[in-house]
């Protein structure tokens, strides 16, 4: 089977990977950037994403540029703890919760494309402007190139659109559905260097009900200078949305109160102090779609399933989207068939985590806190009951497979010829 996939980000490249351990050797990787490099800031594998990428034989190699987040912490704009849970192993997971930079996971992905598949498994410059053939028995796939100014044409038996939020692939299947939406807010992103703090290895995410901020750090030994790099990102829900821009000073008056934050050592202003770029982007996501699938064509990751930044799931689905995708080819010779078992298998839970996504996932314990703060001004009192807050975490759990039962099995997307799917929890400790 010949399988084209649009996107060379980590959609695609896992994608090819997870194709690959199910037996796939015709498989091609096509990237509109003129080559692949390390681009964006922190995100977070949790435990179900990890499991996966340590069957495709990849954990030492990300274990070494990442570090597991074992704490994960809600507060209040004036640090007061509303809900605090142990992640990862500590929780009781066979597999930890890895933050990492984006572009070393990338690049990771990237070799080990080049190292499985071969050099040429990736073509850079190559931007799909057009398919058809989706409903026969053989795709013809359009591709422009800005060096050459030139157009090739590709012949496949599959297309995987793993294009992003602004998919071409899905573009061409639904033609009538426009950009983005925007949700009205905005987020500034950067990777700062700072001390490290509460314990080198917690996620704080602190809010107000209008202002959020995000902090987590990409590494736990320290430089020379006793600094790591910090993950973080400031969001606010009112603030006019525009197109993604450098922010040249990010504790300015745009940020207003965000930068007296603080949470025991870990103060905000300092995080910001220690940046170097920043990125300002509306906070945008797609609507949930009745279909995937069309004939020899799906979505996977951001071009399927962009949800609003909570939770940490965005690329842990990714990858789940991957294996799944991977598994029903592997399992169904039938390449339309396939691609329909994997929309019935993927979409509905995708669409259910949409939704919550907008209405802010686990997050929106901080605006239950908030809620009672503003019906009671100046009273410490009257917190979230914790059952309550519990009850948000577990059923967000549940909702994105990344409950404790549901990871700690075997994985179900194994086919013969992938690398071992578990190991002990002491193996994965850090």
């Amino acid at each position: 089977m010949n399988i084209v996939i649009a996107g060379g980000g980590i959609g695609g490249l896992t994608t090819a990977l997870c194709l690959h351990a199910a037996g796939f050797r015709a498989v091609r990787v096509v990237e509109a950037a003129p080559a692949i490099r390390p681009m964006g800031a922190g995100v977070n594998l949790l435990p179900n994403a990890v499991r996966e990428l340590h069957a495709l034989g990849l954990y030492d190699s990300l274990a070494e540029v990442s570090v597991p987040i074992e704490r994960l912490g809600y507060l209040t704009h004036l640090g007061e703890e509303i809900w605090a849970e142990a992640r990862g192993v500590p929780a009781g997971y066979d597999w930890p919760q890895l933050a990492v930079h984006r572009g070393a996971l990338q690049m990771i992905l990237a070799q080990a494309v080049r190292d499985r598949l071969g050099a040429n498994a990736v073509t850079a410059d190559a931007r799909l402007c057009s398919f058809d053939g989706f409903e026969g028995p053989e795709l013809r796939i359009g591709l422009s190139h800005r060096e050459s100014a030139l157009t090739t044409e590709l012949r496949a038996d599959v297309l995987v659109g793993c294009d992003g939020i602004h998919s071409a692939v899905r573009g061409l299947l639904y033609t009538q559905e426009g950009p983005p939406p925007s949700s009205g807010s905005v987020v500034w992103r950067g990777v700062s260097r700072c001390r490290p703090f509460l314990g080198g290895r917690a996620m704080v995410v602190m809010g107000d009900g209008d202002w959020k901020a995000v902090v987590y750090p990409l590494a736990d030994r320290p430089d020379d200078d006793d600094t790591v790099p910090v993950n973080w990102a400031v969001s606010r829900e009112s603030a006019a949305s525009g197109d993604a821009r450098t922010a040249k000073d990010p504790s300015g008056p745009t940020l207003g109160p965000v930068p007296d934050w603080r949470c025991g050592d870990l103060a905000l202003a300092d995080v910001l102090a220690g940046q170097e770029r920043v990125r300002e982007f509306p906070m945008i996501d797609r609507d949930p779609l009745p279909r995937w699938s069309f004939g020899r064509v799906t979505l996977l990751g951001d071009a399927a399933h962009a949800m609003a930044p909570m939770g940490s799931n965005a690329t842990t689905q990714c990858v789940i989207d991957a294996r799944t995708l991977a598994h029903t080819l592997a399992v169904e010779p039938d390449p339309v068939r396939a691609l329909e078992a994997y929309d019935r298998q993927r979409r509905p839970a995708m669409n259910r985590l949409q939704v919550l996504n907008r209405a802010k996932g686990p997050e929106v314990v901080i605006d239950m806190a908030h809620g009672r703060a503003v019906a009671a001004p100046g009273r410490a009192g009257r917190p979230v009951p914790p059952a309550d807050l519990a009850q948000v975490a577990a059923s967000y759990a549940r909702a994105a497979g990344s409950d404790r039962t549901s990871v700690n099995r075997p994985s179900p997307y194994t086919v013969r010829g992938d690398r071992g799917i578990r190991t002990s929890r002491r193996a994965v400790a850090g």
